[in-house]
């Protein structure tokens, strides 16, 4: 399914999805997942953008699941549901268009994280969808 070959549309490699996560997850402000649900904080009191932050991090963790990203071998997950993934990738899309210009410097990581996921699910779909009409773009 891989050509082997690298483009800004279609990475050859899956880590960058998982490397942008990573970044977010240890930008300043951002949360590990097994906080993610802190009964110490009223909602009040948290910022919208780390709300935003937060949804968009599930979003793109759920979305790498599905594409099988996670897997020791990505080319062969014990689980890929690609139809799962594109309405996951779909709504991180959605997400970041409305969200983008108040995400500041953390910004360019969701954007670079959302061509990942959407690079590696062209490349893991049988018929990929052509450019302009896969998932969220």
């Amino acid at each position: 399914m891989s050509t082997g070959e690298e483009t800004p549309d279609s990475p050859a490699d899956p880590d960058a999805v998982l490397d942008a996560t990573a970044l977010i997850h240890g930008a300043e402000g951002a949360v590990a997942d097994d906080d993610f649900i802190d009964d110490s904080r009223d909602l009040v009191d948290i910022p919208a953008v780390e709300v935003i932050s937060r949804a968009a991090v599930l979003l793109m963790s759920a979305a790498a699941e599905q594409l099988g990203l996670a897997a020791s071998d990505p080319d062969r997950p014990e689980h890929r549901d690609l139809d799962q993934a594109r309405t996951l990738i779909t709504a991180l899309a959605g997400l970041l268009k409305a969200s983008l210009p108040d995400l500041g410097p953390h910004a360019a990581a969701f954007r670079d994280g959302l061509q990942g996921l959407q690079g590696a699910f062209r490349e893991y779909s049988i018929h990929p969808d052509d450019p302009g009409k896969g998932p969220g773009e």
